[in-house]
């Protein structure tokens, strides 16, 4: 039976800590688009889940429909944030190896909203 190594547990969550914080810093390079309304509207955020850009068809801009343009604006805020979430998530799971994400409800980490 393999006896437990507290100094070996200790070295793996240093390297996983110093690999979660480099991957903080990747994040915020990190980029995907949600779109809503066929692409009229795009949104692309960070892996920091932060609102890069957004981009709007012209053709929907003279539609007297505000509501309509509105809604499309959160749609697609919304898909491009929930892909960022999953995005980084997929990268820390790469790093803690499967370690932590078989703790109860998952991979944590504060801060990212998952």
């Amino acid at each position: 039976m393999a006896k437990f190594n507290m100094a070996e547990q200790f070295k793996l969550m240093q390297k996983i800590q110093k690999e979660m914080a480099q991957l903080q810093d990747e994040l915020e390079n990190v980029t995907v688009e949600g779109t809503a309304g066929g692409e009229m509207v795009t949104v692309t955020v960070n892996g920091k889940q932060k609102v890069m850009s957004i981009t709007i068809d012209p053709e929907v801009v003279t539609s007297d429909d505000v509501e309509m343009l509105e809604d499309l604006i959160v749609a697609a805020t919304n898909q491009a944030l929930d892909k960022s979430r999953e995005k980084a998530q997929e990268e820390m799971q790469k790093i803690a190896g499967g370690m932590l994400g078989n703790l109860p409800g998952g991979l944590k980490i504060p801060g990212l909203g998952f």
